[in-house]
């Protein structure tokens, strides 16, 4: 089911605004996930679709149908919380046939529909346990399966797999991704967490200050970020972000000189370079940089580097490289890797760098 959220606003006693004037479209059977850091919105933007939050402005419509006035239950949603919220004394079963019996269904209609959901999410042999006797994931599949049985118009998600540990996380991302796949329902996830937002997204929003600063593809956000904030936010290590100017078609900052043939001068100018970018002996745009801290992480190595002033980047490079703390080394940057932002933060045209010397 489509969800349209229009000029969207929330605003706090004290008049802090949460929510600023979001419009937002998710299509039919998406996948969308809102990111962002804390207090950006995201949450409270989830809550107003959900009905557990009152808006202060615009308007929200599931399908053709508005419902920014409707009581949550009248929505046609069902809602997975990071904490679970298992009623303990109930089964497996009686958890997730509890919503199915309110509604008066018919015995025969909860049975096949909990059944189903238990077949589909691993818990068939543990439908008569509580939610004491389970491990977190399945506590969360306990979860996910209540909110199956009701068949909504769509899932809303509220970092559900925060409390868990972090191969668990990586588990239960596959199982999400499984049962979008199949069940094709509409679904908007809430996460501060971008590993998540890049690998369950069909689309991503990424937020900032009650505000939309990009929505796109994952690897569009991630290759093309819109400003700054995006740059900096998504990808991990964060982008390297190296303050400058650009005059007579050359960018220097922070002990870092690059030829920028054709580009209009810049009193203030932002350079970014992805750690995985820095390349060591690779091919492109070369610099001299001195290599402060190894961090090896199994088959790949972070390293931190300074330039001549002191300014400190991170490279991402395979673990095999053989580098010496307090030693200079060459690194290059492939043109085409470079990103480029004004004093605004907004996004430059990416550069051809022809010269990189510190």
């Amino acid at each position: 089911m489509r969800i349209t959220i229009d000029t969207v606003e929330k605003i706090y006693p004290g008049g802090v605004r949460a929510v600023d004037r979001v419009s937002l479209q998710v299509n039919d059977g998406e996948f969308l996930v809102l990111v962002g850091p804390s207090g950006c919105g995201k949450t409270t933007l989830l809550r107003m679709i959900a009905g557990l939050e009152e808006t202060n402005g615009g308007a929200i419509s599931i399908g053709d149908r508005r419902v920014d006035g409707l009581p949550p239950g009248d929505r046609d949603l069902a809602m997975v919380f990071q904490n679970y919220a298992l009623y303990p004394h109930m089964t497996v079963r009686k958890n997730m046939a509890f919503a199915l019996e309110l509604r008066k269904l018919p015995k025969a209609e909860i049975e096949r529909r909990v059944l189903g959901a238990a077949e589909t999410l691993g818990l068939s042999p543990l439908l008569d346990r509580r939610p004491k006797e389970l491990s977190g994931g399945q506590r969360q599949r306990v979860a996910l399966g209540r909110a199956i049985v009701r068949q909504p118009a769509a899932f809303l998600f509220d970092e559900p797999l925060s409390n868990l540990d972090a191969r668990l996380r990586v588990q239960m991302r596959a199982e999400l991704k499984r049962l979008h796949r199949r069940l094709r329902t509409t679904a908007i996830y809430v996460t501060h967490d971008q590993e998540e937002a890049m690998t369950l997204g069909d689309r991503v929003v990424v937020m900032k200050d009650g505000t939309i600063q990009q929505i796109g593809r994952p690897l569009d956000v991630y290759q093309r970020p819109a400003n700054r904030f995006v740059a900096g936010f998504v990808g991990m290590p964060p982008m390297n972000l190296i303050r400058g100017t650009v005059a007579g078609g050359i960018f220097a900052g922070e002990g870092v000189r690059l030829a920028l043939p054709g580009r209009p001068d810049q009193a203030e100018a932002v350079l970014g370079i992805r750690p995985e970018h820095l390349t060591f002996r690779g091919t492109g745009e070369r610099l001299t940089l001195r290599v402060s801290v190894l961090e090896p992480l199994g088959d790949r190595q972070d390293v931190t580097l300074t330039t001549p002033t002191g300014f400190t980047l991170v490279a991402r490079i395979d673990s095999g490289a053989e580098l010496r703390e307090s030693e200079d080394a060459a690194f290059t940057v492939d043109p085409s890797r470079i990103h480029l932002f004004d004093r605004i933060g907004a996004r430059l045209e990416t550069p051809e760098l022809l010269e990189a010397r510190p």
